[in-house]
């Protein structure tokens, strides 16, 4: 093997290398760790994330970003609440909180590529205030409880004892990874990350595909609203609130890179395991949730000093 198809594989592996390290140290410094109820109660807590992740991956493979997804989750779950307490039936409940998420998605690649703002932080950032706002209105800033079980039981029971959260996970992953790695439209999303002009000038749609990438990153937060509400028993307006953080986070990890045109599924959902299991690990070993912000801010700057220096490797 070529030196550099070894470090392609070490970058590949260097996620799962990771949380390896990460489980050894847990389970060494905490008897609790390694229980089934415990391991359980991870995956159930990290779905939430991969799914945000997912979305998130998508778009940041076009090298952008979508700060958004957190208030789109909590706008999404007030209005699926809304739904259910009117007396709407959960499958077309669930129905228009999917299509709720995927147009505000959609709004952000079309600001991107209508409006020809500079950057998708600045769209995302100006509709994450106002779904938030938007969510804080319509709940009148209180959580809607009380979700029917027709509802809840299919997103927050278990099949044959696992998850119902993590089956919709893999299910989700399942999908992503296809519509990336075996259709043109994930193709021309590396093409797009690696290289615009490029992709533009090899006749990729440019604009069509990043407002795709966005929509899809509205569904999956959209998604995770199903899942958190079902877990919670209500729509929260503040739900998700700096959830995109660990999203970001949780794809960086997973060996995806800022600048555009890198990252897996596989990776995607080991690093929202990692975080996971961080924040599990913390809890257990009774570290207060605000050095717990310490620790997930280094990690975090810690994976970005990575990408750096693999992106400058590249060069």
């Amino acid at each position: 093997m070529s030196r550099g198809g070894a470090r392609i594989l070490l970058g590949r592996l260097a996620p799962l290398l990771g949380l390896v390290i990460l489980c050894v140290v847990l389970a060494l410094t905490s008897p609790h760790f390694l229980t089934a109820d415990n391991l359980v109660n991870v995956l159930r807590q990290s779905s939430v994330n991969a799914l945000l992740a997912l979305g998130q991956l998508v778009v940041i493979i076009t090298a952008g970003i979508d700060l958004s997804i957190g208030s789109i989750l909590g706008v999404s779950s007030v209005v699926l609440a809304m739904q259910l307490r009117a007396g709407v039936p959960p499958l077309a409940a669930v129905t228009g909180t999917l299509v709720l998420g995927a147009l505000v998605g959609l709004l952000n690649g079309l600001l991107l590529t209508r409006l020809k703002l500079p950057h998708p932080f600045i769209s995302t950032l100006g509709t994450m205030n106002v779904a938030r706002g938007a969510a804080m209105i319509l709940a009148a800033g209180v959580p809607i409880s009380g979700l029917p079980d027709g509802f809840r039981m299919p997103f927050n029971g278990d099949l044959f004892g696992i998850p119902a959260a993590v089956i919709v996970v893999a299910i989700a992953g399942l999908l992503v990874h296809l519509l990336l790695e075996r259709t043109v439209y994930g193709r021309d999303l590396f093409a797009i990350g690696g290289n615009r002009e490029a992709a533009r000038l090899a006749g990729v749609p440019v604009s069509s595909r990043l407002e795709l990438a966005y929509l899809v990153s509205g569904l999956m937060a959209a998604v995770s609203s199903l899942v958190l509400a079902a877990r919670m028993n209500s729509g929260f307006p503040l739900a998700g609130t700096g959830a995109e953080l660990d999203a970001i986070a949780a794809v960086i990890i997973g060996g995806a890179s800022f600048f555009g045109g890198v990252g897996t599924v596989g990776g995607t959902l080991i690093g929202a395991l990692f975080i996971g299991l961080l924040r599990n690990g913390l809890n257990l070993l009774d570290v207060s949730a605000y050095w717990q912000m310490i620790v997930i801010g280094v990690v975090i700057v810690a994976a970005v000093v990575i990408d750096v220096l693999r992106a400058r490797q590249g060069d």
